[in-house]
């Protein structure tokens, strides 16, 4: 099963990290990265682009960036491939491990083929 694990942060946060800071973080990232390109269970992964260069199509009008109420802006999205829902919080966890001030979200992504029934994802 596909889970989606969609990376909020406070993105003024983010942007005040020195290069050297940002470098340190983006390579724990990586170390991770690597072990479950290893294993088998990453998928495609992203690092956004600030919320102001977005735009959000709306009642079919596009209006600048996305204005969610919330503190937190989604800023980058990893799919994994995992057996389990709890598998796919234990990747999480280990993404906050090292970057603790960052919120996870953990989404199952069924596959979706036209004519083909949509996968119910496994609970726990």
């Amino acid at each position: 099963m596909f889970y989606a694990i969609l990376a909020y942060h406070v993105e003024d946060a983010i942007k005040a990290l020195t290069p050297q800071e940002d470098a340190a973080l983006m390579t724990d990232l990586l170390n991770i990265h690597e072990g479950l390109y290893a294993d088998g269970s990453l998928g495609p992964s992203a690092r956004l682009g600030a919320t102001q260069s977005a735009c959000t199509l709306r009642d079919g009008i596009i209006v600048d960036g996305p204005f969610a109420e919330t503190k937190e802006q989604l800023l980058g999205l990893y799919v994994v491939d995992c057996p389990t829902r709890d598998d796919a919080i234990a990747i999480a966890r280990e993404f906050r491990r090292v970057n603790p001030t960052a919120v996870y979200e953990i989404r199952p992504v069924p596959l979706y083929l036209p004519g083909v029934p949509l996968e119910t994802p496994p609970q726990g």
